[in-house]
């Protein structure tokens, strides 16, 4: 057998539970699906125990001082987040100590607000990166020279891999898998964790659905939970309209003043949506998808698809689908 993959795991009191739990259980389950080399995992932190912020109280496997003088190879540094990362920002010590660790790492990555730490220790100037949705914009404020992409589940620039909030965690350890082993035990470890779908790197943090406000006015509310099950029938303005009945002129307003979107464009990131997950999880050709959501021909898709995700589907669906090789 190969020397194992050595994996350092850096966390602080008031960290957040999952982001240390979730990549954990990735790892544990590659290595007893066969993982080879198999994984080796340590948990570093300022002092020998530490508490989550949900109130769950760890033993570490060593400090983070004797990590950062130690003389050990780290192939992967994972740094978690959570509320502690406030404090653990302003500390010198855990800084410097962090950077020392980080000089020996073939991969360094990040949970969730861990980025926050990698980007106060100067470690992402220059990356591109992502955290949870909720800090991303101040992220980018405080370190100008971090390249923020808010709307990922993960982000991967050359050896610095970062993940959005909490189980997004999962995400990234499950793509890092893929980059290790090959997407067959990556599939293999989803299944064992029961993990409904492989979300890929470029995929929104959030759903059309979500990133769209909820309508105050009952109609529009329940227009917007009607449209994901149609979106193969005609949805002009009009044909909206007519179903909430109000003037067309007047949904568009109220429609656009409720969502924060225009009904087309909140239409079309459905259609897209959904384009995107046909191509991920099935064999359909682009021309039946493109009818199947609703766009009339494929070339309508091809338009859409460089609006909403600024590639083609054929190239969506090379990078994206999900099979095991």
């Amino acid at each position: 057998m190969r020397s194992p993959h050595h994996v350092l795991f850096v966390a602080f009191d008031d960290f957040q539970l999952l982001d240390l739990a979730g990549p954990l259980e990735v790892l544990r389950g590659a290595t007893r699906l066969g993982a080879e080399p198999p994984y080796a995992t340590l948990v570093a932190a300022p002092g020998r125990r530490l508490r989550s912020e949900s109130g769950v109280s760890l033993a570490t496997d060593v400090t983070l001082r004797r990590a950062a003088t130690d003389a050990t190879p780290i192939d992967t540094l994972v740094v978690v987040g959570g509320h502690g990362t406030r404090a653990a920002r302003r500390d010198g010590a855990f800084l410097s100590d962090l950077a020392a660790v980080a000089e020996r790492a073939s991969r360094v990555t990040s949970v969730c607000t861990g980025a926050w730490l990698l980007a106060a220790a100067g470690l992402l100037d220059g990356y591109a990166t992502t955290t949870h949705w909720s800090s991303a914009a101040s992220l980018a404020d405080r370190y100008p020279r971090v390249e923020v992409q808010p709307d990922r589940i993960y982000v991967r620039d050359r050896d610095r891999w970062t993940s959005a909030g909490v189980t997004a965690g999962v995400d990234l350890f499950l793509a890092i898998i893929d980059e290790d082993h090959g997407p067959g035990l990556a599939h293999a470890v989803a299944a064992w964790l029961v993990v409904f779908a492989r979300r890929p790197g470029g995929q929104a943090q959030f759903s059309a659905q979500l990133r769209a406000q909820g309508a105050r006015t009952p109609s529009l509310a329940t227009l917007q939970q009607w449209l994901p099950d149609h979106l193969d029938e005609p949805l002009t303005v009009d044909a909206l309209a007519r179903r909430v009945a109000m003037s067309p002129r007047s949904f568009a307003r109220r429609f656009t003043r409720e969502t924060g979107t225009t009904p087309a464009v909140f239409v079309e990131e459905l259609r897209v949506e959904r384009a995107r997950q046909l191509l991920e999880t099935t064999d359909l050709t682009v021309a039946a998808i493109a009818a199947r959501v609703g766009l009339a021909t494929p070339e309508t898709l091809y338009r859409a698809f460089q609006r909403r995700v600024a590639t083609t589907p054929d190239r969506y669906r090379q990078h994206f689908a999900r099979r095991a090789s």
